[in-house]
C-alpha cells in the first residue's frame, strides 16, 4: 500500500468540524494506505502555549484519535517530538527554501496580521517543518483541506528542488482531498466552524448532553443557518428523515425546533460510543502511552534510515 501521513496540531478540543473535515476520513483510510499519523506538538511551540498544557492536550488528543477510530495495529500514532529527524530535516529544507515562498502563504500572512507583538520565526517557517513531517517518511500522500492545499505545494516544491539539486529522493506528495464539505459554525453559518469563534460556535467530541443541547437549541436559524443544520444531521442522521426535512423545507415547512430536536439526538447517539472509549482511556493512560512509545520506534526506524541517506546525498556525511 501507498505512504500516507498526516498530523494534526495539539492546542485544544476535537469538534465536529475537526471530525468531518478531516479526522473521519483518517479512520477510513486505514484500510487503504500504510497510516502515519502524528501528534505534531512541535508546531504548537509557534503560539503561546504553557508546557503543563501542551503535555496535557497531547495525550488528550491520542486518546481523542483512538476513541474516534484511529487502530494503532492499522496505523503509527505518535508524537512528532518522539522521533528525532523532523527538525533535522526541516533545516536541510529551509536552506533550500526562499523566504519569498515562505512569505506568500496564506496561513502565515494571516496569523502574523493577528499578531500585535512578536511575530516568531516558527510562523514563518511552519510550512517547511510540515514538509519535513511529510517527507521524512517519503509519503506518497496526505489527506488535506482545500485550505491547505497550499502547504502541500510548497512540500511538492521543496521536493522537486532537493531532488534537481542533488539526486531524485523524495515523492512529489500528492493530495486526497477529504470528501467532507466544510463545516460551518453554529453561531457564525457564515464561517467555518473553529475554536476561534467561541465556545457557543461548535461541538466538541467530549461536551456533555447538556451543552450540546444548549449549544444546538442557540444555533442561528437564518436561511444559512438552517441549511448548515441540515447539512449537519446528513452526516448524523437517519438518511430518509433527512430527505423528508429537505423536502419540509424546501416547501417552507420545516419547523427549526424539529430539526434541532432531531439534530440534537443524532450527535447524541454518534458521540456516546466515543465519549465511552475516551473514558476507558483515560482510566488506562499507561495504554496511551505504551502505543505513542511503540509508535514512535517503529516511525523513528523509518526516519532514520531516511536521515542517513538524506546526510549521504548532501555531503554531511
Amino acid at each position: 500500500m501507498k505512504k500516507l501521513f498526516s498530523g494534526v496540531k495539539p492546542t485544544g478540543k476535537i469538534h465536529l468540524g475537526n471530525y468531518l473535515g478531516a479526522l473521519k476520513n483518517w479512520v477510513d483510510l486505514q484500510s487503504k494506505y500504510d497510516c502515519i499519523y502524528s501528534i505534531v506538538d512541535m508546531h504548537a511551540l509557534t503560539i503561546d502555549i504553557h508546557p503543563d498544557e501542551l503535555r496535557d492536550n497531547s495525550l488528550k488528543l491520542a486518546i481523542d484519535l483512538l476513541a474516534l477510530g484511529i487502530d494503532p495495529k492499522k496505523s503509527l500514532l505518535f508524537r512528532q517530538s518522539d522521533v528525532v529527524g523532523h527538525t533535522e530535516l526541516a533545516w536541510i529544507f529551509n536552506c533550500l527554501t526562499p523566504v519569498s515562498e515562505l512569505e506568500r502563504m496564506t496561513q502565515f500572512k494571516d496569523e502574523a496580521s493577528k499578531k500585535t507583538g512578536n511575530i516568531n520565526a516558527g510562523l514563518l517557517t511552519y510550512p517547511v517543518l510540515q514538509a519535513a513531517d511529510i517527507l521524512l517518511y517519503r509519503a506518497e500522500t496526505v489527506p488535506v483541506g482545500e485550505d491547505q492545499l497550499q502547504h502541500l505545494e510548497l512540500t511538492r516544491i521543496i521536493a522537486r528542488k532537493f531532488n534537481n539539486r542533488y539526486q531524485r529522493y523524495f515523492p512529489e506528495s500528492k493530495p486526497i482531498i477529504s470528501p467532507a464539505r466544510r463545516v460551518m459554525s453554529l453561531k457564525y453559518p457564515d464561517k467555518k466552524m473553529s475554536k476561534s469563534h467561541g465556545e457557543a460556535s461548535y461541538i466538541a467530541i467530549r461536551d456533555d448532553e447538556v451543552t450540546i443541547t444548549k449549544k444546538i437549541k442557540k444555533a442561528v436559524t437564518d436561511e444559512q443557518g438552517i441549511l448548515n443544520l441540515l447539512e449537519l444531521y446528513s452526516y448524523f442522521g437517519q438518511k430518509e428523515k433527512y430527505e423528508e426535512m429537505m423536502v419540509l423545507h424546501k416547501s417552507n415547512k420545516l419547523m427549526s425546533l424539529q430539526l434541532k430536536e432531531e439534530l440534537t439526538k443524532a450527535v447524541l447517539e454518534f458521540l456516546k460510543p466515543v465519549q465511552e472509549k475516551i473514558a476507558y482511556y483515560e482510566d488506562n493512560e499507561s495504554k496511551v502511552e505504551k502505543i505513542l512509545r511503540n509508535g514512535a520506534k517503529k516511525a523513528q526506524r523509518q526516519a532514520d534510515q531516511t536521515m542517513a541517506q538524506v546526510k549521504q546525498i548532501v555531503g554531511l556525511k
